[in-house]
């Protein structure tokens, strides 16, 4: 779209109103393309071919990452929940993530809801569903000092759950989010990590070297945290398969998982955000409703209905000291294995979830939009925990199942060993590995199409057989990591491509507010801030002159103190003030000082 000699710049607010950013040419950017493409199969061959040297370099950079940036960890992420919270309630909660008359949202409210969960958990959920909260329950966090296997340590199984899956990560989600829909939608530029940081580094370092070594920092990081997705579900596929079907769970199956699933993907890539993607999302959500639903009925329901209002309210009550908690006072390597890895685990999914949620919400105003990533999500997370992780703990509790015995087999295994003691655990099991199977493809389908975004400067749509490339790779890093070493191994990759993305995350926090405060769609500020008490003396004392300058009823001191501001002398004038006002001090049956 041209723009004519009246309108404004291309990157105010108030722009064309085109529907398109200027992110909507889907050329690839051959030179990002080819580092990413080059790094990740460097990666792959190293672990696959390596005999063992990945996992060595890994064993031995990850103590070191912990032993010395855990604080980081911590404190980045307290720092994007509070900004989400500061922004969503202040003036900038007003803008709306489009352009003038250009604002109506893009997709449904239950369809964007249902993407945004989608992309932000799925696997990880139904992994960690039940064997998180059965395993802080037969082993409780260090810090807790709760006896294990008792309500106590059932009441902080679901906290720390909470805390890992609900507010802060998708505090994590949202600051980047909204900094690219605000860039994209808002401003105009492209869906790009890139395109933040121009208030920061300018534009013509954004559009060089500077931004594309940002954007392919997002793209390693979406490679690993989703390859870190896709490898768990793997696993938790080839363990239903085990205990439903009596397939043997090898390396050789999981592997044969990712292929068949990858291939499944492909398939979707081709029909894209409206088609599969949207699609997937809506179906996934509705299956995970129905399955949480029928082990709440089935379930130890009043239990379930006890747990929520009690771990909720402990989770509040327990939140700043779980959020603010390093491994200077506790046990650092807990830490490291649980919250630490999953802030790494948020953080390496940001530019995929973020990218992905601000692809999906251009018409929302950021109130609406931060609130709807900070609750929606976050709600029905911790409904999900006390219904799968509650029902398995309190099958514990009342010996229908020895969780301990079957978590010794894996976190994966906890799931299935839940379904198992309910009634027709068997089909529940299978329906469970089809929502894994579904939550897979979507996953890949949405990590795809964002990296395919990154690498063609922040287009909307970018090209299929890019996003399919992307796909495969981060298939193949999956493989590849389940190789090498299972799930340690994932792990242990995702909190190392995490460690440089916190600092990107924390410049593009700063860029964003600088870009908010000059938005004229924030309004003005509510009021001026006063600067010490004698400035708040001399407008109190101010604005009493300017009103009793004429007012008959005010204090005759203040009536001359008006007059001669106003006049902006003293001398004469103030003498005849006084003396006036000297006259209409006395009474009238009163005689003049001077006349007595």
């Amino acid at each position: 779209m041209s723009i004519t000699d009246t309108d404004p710049p291309p990157d105010s607010p108030h722009g064309p109103t085109s529907a398109e950013p200027s992110g909507d040419d889907s050329r690839p950017d051959v030179p990002v393309v080819a580092v990413g493409v080059l790094g990740v199969l460097g990666v792959v061959l190293w672990a696959s071919l390596g005999k063992g040297s990945f996992k060595s370099f890994s064993d031995s950079a990850l103590p070191w990452v912990l032993k010395n940036f855990e604080w980081l960890f911590v404190i980045a992420a307290d720092v994007f929940l509070i900004l989400c919270v500061i922004l969503a309630f202040s003036r900038f909660g007003r803008i709306k993530l489009a352009r003038e008359g250009d604002d109506e949202p893009e997709f449904t409210d239950f369809a964007w809801v249902a993407m945004m969960f989608a992309a932000g958990m799925g696997i990880g959920l139904i992994f960690y569903g039940v064997g998180e909260p059965v395993a802080h329950y037969l082993s409780p966090p260090p810090s807790t000092d709760v006896t294990a296997r008792t309500p106590e340590a059932a009441g902080r199984a679901l906290e720390y759950s909470f805390f890992h899956w609900t507010l802060t990560p998708w505090a994590i989600y949202g600051v980047v989010g909204l900094s690219l829909a605000y860039t994209t939608f808002r401003l105009g530029r492209g869906n790009r990590i890139s395109a933040v940081f121009i208030p920061l580094i300018g534009e013509r370092l954004a559009n060089g070297v500077i931004g594309r070594l940002l954007d392919l920092l997002a793209v390693f990081a979406t490679v690993f945290g989703t390859a870190t997705s896709l490898g768990i579900g793997a696993l938790q596929i080839a363990t239903g398969l085990q205990l439903t079907a009596g397939v043997e769970n090898t390396t050789g199956l999981q592997l044969l998982i990712i292929v068949v699933l990858g291939a499944a993907f492909v398939i979707s890539a081709f029909t894209g955000l409206h088609g599969g993607v949207k699609w997937l999302s809506s179906v996934n959500l509705v299956l995970a409703a129905l399955l949480m639903f029928f082990i709440f009925i089935v379930g130890p329901t009043v239990y379930i209905l006890d747990a929520i209002p009690s771990s909720v309210g402990g989770y509040f009550n327990e939140l700043i000291s779980m959020a603010t908690r390093t491994g200077a006072f506790t046990d650092a390597e807990w830490l490291g294995s649980w919250t630490i890895f999953y802030w790494a685990w948020w953080l390496s999914w940001a530019p995929f979830v973020g990218t992905f949620i601000a692809r999906i919400s251009k018409g929302r105003s950021i109130r609406e939009f931060l609130l709807a990533v900070l609750l929606i999500p976050s709600g029905a997370s911790a409904v999900w925990f006390c219904v799968l992780g509650g029902t398995g703990i309190r099958l514990d509790e009342t010996g229908v199942v020895d969780m301990a015995e079957k978590e010794s087999e894996g976190t994966e295994a906890a799931l299935f060993s839940m379904l198992d003691a309910l009634p027709i655990g068997q089909v529940t099991s299978w329906f469970a590995m089809v929502l894994i199977m579904m939550y897979f493809i979507t996953s890949a389908d949405s990590a795809s199409l964002v990296m395919g975004s990154l690498t063609s400067r922040g287009a909307l749509h970018p090209r299929a057989w890019l996003n399919v490339t992307w796909g495969v790779l981060m298939a193949a890093v999956a493989a590849a990591l389940l190789l090498e070493g299972g799930l340690e191994s994932l792990q242990s990759a995702t909190i190392l491509i995490a460690l440089p993305f916190v600092v990107v995350m924390l410049g593009l926090c700063w860029a964003t507010v600088r870009e908010l405060r000059e938005d004229p769609g924030a309004g003005p500020r509510r009021h001026q801030p006063l600067h010490g008490l004698r400035d708040a003396v001399r407008k109190m004392i101010g604005e009493a002159m300017s009103e009793g300058r004429n007012d008959p009823t005010a204090h005759p001191r203040l009536r001359r103190a008006a007059r001669s501001r106003a006049q902006g002398e003293t001398g004469p004038a103030e003498t005849t003030d006084r003396g006036a006002d000297r006259g209409t001090e006395r009474g009238p049956d009163q005689t003049p000082p001077d006349k007595e």
